[in-house]
């Protein structure tokens, strides 16, 4: 029996069917709009990542692998079955396709191989992906046009969610706020006897000082409207850092509204941000902030920060002069780009609200051209052909951030800059979407694009806090019943509701104790002064398919791993204690050097070589900065893998753990700057090309830094 048509009609009638339940309309009319928006043909950004394009040239996001390579082959039959060997051809694709199913016993993501061919101009049916996927990365639903019953149901879909999800909030809300009684009573206890209870925070002192500097500040402004005439501002600990201040007046100040606007606190520094819009090559619309000097920079027109086409590292994208912004600066004068990524849930204003403690003003004021990028929805979901109410906007998780936006990010800011190279900076699940980004079977090609990746609290290995009951729950039940619970759209959308509609005082208090309750946060190493400010950047619009793949039944928070199987897993620990007995055993009885001793790798055991590595030669240059104390990711375990030498392509150029860091305090304590700025300024610059570094501005406090000296290495 045929797996496919081979008669000229059925080709055409199986192609026009396929084709019409992938369209944005359906097509059972002669409308002109759903004509211009029939699905086409179906373009493989990576073998296991299709998109749609339409015949207006518009994008779809993801659909299963087997509906993509179907539309292909069918289209591939329709245009060949008037020709010889067409037939053959088609069946002889089908036969090795069946070969290939039978062969990938799937047993790991970094030893399967594509059916996708790579030549220039290859045939549609050429475009086979690999007939197996990952069980972290299982297929997508389909969703197709909307129809009567399509409209039903995902209208039944968000009305189970909106009480189910909110019920659900409720609870956690009412949990937060239950467990906040021992500690409200204790706090009121000790204001009752004449203590303060603040007293014993570790900067307890350095926090009055600011919240007075502040008050100071403000009272200042409001009488001369200029910030830079006060005597005294809460930054000038790292004016040694960031050069004189005068350089870098601010135009925004006064009492603090607590609003969600990064232009807004980056003007009450001294800097400006530009919003530019970029479109990935599924069609989603995202946002990338630019932040600068204003006294050395003018902002680009609108126009020119408008969404380009859905195309990555196009073949002049560095060639057109009138793209480029650094013409804007001499020889010597020219920043060094760093793309900074955000985490779960946040936007990138996360790195933007510790005044000139924020890890992006840091590193602007630094002498680095910062640009920040912000994942598919955020705060306005956008899309080239889709509205909010469609579900197929909704239809992506951690694989389309590192596959889609993450490249379209890199590819606008290189573009625009002129640069070839830039720094990434990432915090949590931003780190997450970048390793499966550059795995060898994903992206690796993005690792030749970028000169260090720099992640704080890597979220590759889960931690403890993945056990809690209520993450314990979301992790049992079906993937049906997570729908049902919390739809196919948004993931919670009331609570971007509550974001507009809270006061910031009251919104960034209770978000504080909400997310401090999930993830077991305190804000004892953060300023409390601006504690309510840190929140008005979260949450943000993600899908629910996406909180899916984190805490479901069937990929994270089961595997607890985001590259590896439970069961690969396991076996590596296994294989790393086998191999610390036997090092123990050779070091007692024959006198031999400890482990604990030992310089290096140990390169004949060859259980530490890459038998089963995520990444290839094309992988960047990786620092790392792990919270001791983070109960949400492991860090350790990935320092782990890298000393064991399981990825033999990865060079780790600097790796250090901050024992009393919780899982936010990399981005948000009041001693980031000394633990973790300063270290990321110096990494970014001891790693960028020679040939940037040779007409670039050197950042302050790296005029000594050599190209490729390696410090604190692993």
């Amino acid at each position: 029996m045929a797996l496919f048509p081979t008669q000229p009609s059925q080709t055409a009638d199986a192609y026009t069917s396929q084709a019409a339940s992938l369209s944005l309309l359906p097509q059972d009319s002669n409308d002109p709009e759903a004509q211009s928006t029939k699905a086409v043909k179906a373009t493989f950004i990576t073998p296991r990542d299709p998109v749609i394009e339409t015949a207006n040239g518009g994008r779809l996001p993801a659909v299963p692998l087997d509906e993509a390579e179907k539309l292909n082959r069918f289209k591939a039959e329709a245009e060949q079955s008037g020709s010889s060997g067409g037939e053959s051809t088609i069946r002889r694709d089908t036969t090795e396709l069946a070969a290939a199913q039978e062969t990938d016993d799937g047993a790991s993501l970094g030893n399967q191989t594509s059916g996708q061919s790579v030549k220039p101009g290859a045939p549609l049916r050429a475009a086979i992906p690999s007939p197996k996927t990952h069980p972290l990365f299982p297929q997508l639903p389909l969703y197709g046009p909307p129809t009567p019953l399509r409209n039903f149901q995902s209208r039944a879909f968000q009305l189970s969610s909106a009480f189910l999800s909110l019920a659900f909030l409720g609870t956690i809300v009412l949990g937060s706020l239950f467990t906040s009684i021992p500690l409200l009573t204790r706090h009121v206890y000790l204001r009752l006897t004449f203590r303060d209870p603040d007293r014993r925070r570790p900067f307890y002192e350095e926090e009055k000082r600011r919240e007075k500097v502040r008050k100071d500040s403000a009272s200042a402004w409001k009488r001369q409207r200029r910030w830079h005439q006060t005597t005294s501002r809460v930054e000038s600990r790292h004016q040694d850092d960031i050069g004189l201040e005068e350089e870098f007046e601010p135009t925004e100040g006064g009492r603090d509204p607590l609003i969600c606007d990064v232009g807004y606190y980056a003007r009450r520094v001294g800097l400006e941000v530009e919003e530019f819009s970029v479109q990935t090559e599924d069609g989603f619309i995202i946002a990338l902030w630019h932040v600068y000097n204003p006294k050395d920079y003018t902002a680009v027109s609108p126009s020119r920060r408008a969404q380009d086409e859905p195309v990555v590292f196009p073949k002049d994208y560095l060639a057109d002069s009138n793209a480029t912004l650094c013409q804007q600066q001499p020889p010597g004068k020219q920043k060094y780009p760093v793309l900074l990524i955000h985490g779960l849930l946040q936007s990138a204003g996360a790195y933007c609200t510790n005044d000139d403690d924020s890890l992006a003003f840091y590193l602007a004021k630094s002498g680095y051209d910062v640009w920040l990028g912000n994942n598919r929805c955020g705060f306005r979901p956008r899309h080239q052909m889709l509205t909010y109410s469609d579900p197929r906007m909704w239809n992506w998780n951690i694989r389309q951030m590192g596959v889609m936006d993450l490249p379209a990010l890199i590819s606008r800011v290189l573009s625009e800059t002129g640069f070839t190279k830039l720094g990434l900076v990432c915090h949590s699940q931003g780190t997450t979407e970048t390793f499966v980004a550059l795995a060898k079977e994903q992206r690796p090609d993005l690792g030749d694009k970028i000169s260090v990746f720099c992640a704080l609290a890597p979220a590759v290995y889960a931690g403890p806090l993945i056990g809690k009951m209520y993450f314990k729950f979301m992790r049992i039940i079906s993937p049906g019943m997570f729908r049902i619970m919390f739809g196919i759209h948004a993931f919670i959308p009331f609570m971007m509701l509550m974001h507009r509609w809270l006061p910031g005082s009251i919104y960034g208090a209770l978000g504080y104790r909400v997310f401090s309750f999930l993830f077991n946060w305190s804000d004892a190493r953060w300023d409390r002064g601006l504690r309510d400010r840190l929140f008005q950047f979260a949450p943000v619009y993600v899908s629910a398919e996406s909180m899916r793949w984190w805490l479901g039944r069937e990929c994270f928070a089961s595997q607890k791993c985001i590259l590896a199987t439970r069961e690969e897993g396991r076996r590596e620990e296994e294989e790393d204690e086998e191999e610390d007995e036997a090092e123990l055993e050779e070091y007692f009885d024959n006198g031999k050097v400890h482990p604990s001793e030992e310089q290096g790798e140990s390169s004949e055991n060859p259980r530490r070589r890459g038998r089963k590595a995520w990444y290839d030669e094309h992988v960047p240059p990786m620092a790392l900065w792990v919270a001791g104390s983070d109960e949400l990711v492991d860090g350790r375990r990935l320092l782990r893998r890298f000393e064991r030498g399981r990825e033999p392509h990865v060079r780790v150029v600097h790796a250090k753990i901050i024992e009393e860091y919780e899982h936010l305090d990399v981005i948000w304590a009041m001693d980031m700057i000394e633990k973790v700025g300063r270290e990321v300024k110096e990494v970014l610059w001891k790693t960028a090309p020679m040939e940037a570094r040779e007409f670039c501005r050197v950042p302050e406090g790296c005029v000594s830094i050599d190209s490729g000296v390696d410090f604190g290495e692993v």
